[in-house]
This record gives C-alpha cells, structure tokens and sequence, in this order.
C-alpha cells in the first residue's frame, strides 16, 4: 500500500488517479500510523512553500514525515513536495523548510525572457543514474508548473535536469528519498514508469 499524504495541498486527486491506474492499493491519508506502515510514501502538493509548511506543522506531519524517512521507507516528493524537502525557499522568506535534504529554492529569473510560472513539457538529461528513471530514455519529456527551482547543495544527488533558461535540478535520489519537481503524474507513459519504477522499490534493500 501506498500512502498519499493529505496536508490539503492540493495535487492528491491526480495522484490518487495515477497509482490506481497502476493497480496500486492507496490510502489518501494524514494519519500518522497508516503513513508509518505504508509499503512506500508520496508527499504531492501545489501552492506556497510557507503556507504547505504551516500545514504540515499543524497536522503534526513534520516528525512523521522524519520517521518515515529514518525507517527507509521509499519516499517521494513531487512538485512543492520536492521543494518542501529541502532547507528553505526564497518564495517564503525565514521558513525551515523540512531540511531532510541540502539545498535551497529559487525564483526562476524573469529576465530569462521566458514566462514564469513554468507552464508546460520539457525534455529531461540525466547527469547522475536514477533509479526513477530505469527504462527511459535521455531526452523524454515530463510536464512542469513552477515559478521556484530547486538548486541541490549536492550535485550528485541530481537524477534529472532540465534546462528553461537556468539549469533546474528537476529529480534527486539520495538513499531512500526521491523527488520530482515536475508532475510525473500528469506525464503521461514516462511519468507513469517513472511511479512504476518508485513503487517497484518497495520491500527492497535501497
């Protein structure tokens, strides 16, 4: 079973959508024992950085979010989730962020010329193997929509990149934690193999 994590953030529908497409047993849930239990974890989300992590404060998720992760069990990010994960965001000045992984998160620049948000596909290069990422191909194309990019501390850590005027550090694998800033939800066959090949982790040695 997987448990979707419910801190209303918006984004669980389509979630919820795509692992049963999957055949995946889901429980959309903000209950602390059922998170703890679950075979893998998806924290999803849309919206402000601050406002998601009020949320999680109040709902008492921020010390279930850390014990899920410090039991190993497979957790993903997507979108604000990816972003959530790390120490800071410049969309929520003076906010911790959950800072289970280092780095911080940016405004994409305006003076790029391109429109912000990040509304749209864009192909995917991998600097860094994935396991995310086992069966596709170099170039595949993913759905964004962001107006904040993720800059990891640890350039290692970076699957996937994407490049819209700044270089966006687009997924990142460290240990049992993943995280997607685009929608693989919402990315049609590669985005539903890239939740194929997380789930497929579940049970095994990571």
């Amino acid at each position: 079973m997987v448990a979707v994590i419910d801190y209303d953030a918006g984004n669980i529908k389509s979630v919820e959508k795509a692992l049963l497409s999957l055949g995946e047993k889901v429980a959309v849930t903000r209950d602390a024992e059922t998170i703890l239990h679950a075979d893998s974890v998806i924290l999803p989300g849309v919206g402000a950085f601050g406002d998601a992590m009020e949320k999680l404060h109040t709902y008492g998720l921020v010390e279930v979010i850390r014990k899920c992760v410090d039991q190993g069990t497979p957790f993903l990010g997507i979108c604000l989730g990816l972003q959530l994960l790390f120490e800071s965001s410049e969309e929520s000045p003076g906010v911790e962020g959950l800072h289970i992984l280092d780095g911080k998160i940016v405004r994409i620049p305006s003076e790029s010329g391109l429109k912000v948000p990040h509304i749209g596909w864009n192909n995917l290069n991998f600097p860094n193997p994935g396991r995310l990422f086992d069966g596709i191909e170099e170039g595949a194309y993913v759905y964004f929509v962001h107006s904040y990019y993720l800059q990891a501390k640890e350039e290692k850590i970076v699957t996937a990149a994407a490049d819209y005027g700044v270089e966006i550090h687009a997924s990142v694998e460290k240990g049992n934690v993943f995280a997607c800033q685009f929608h693989p939800e919402k990315s049609s066959h590669v985005g539903l193999r890239i939740l194929k090949n997380f789930l497929a982790l579940s049970g095994k040695q990571i």
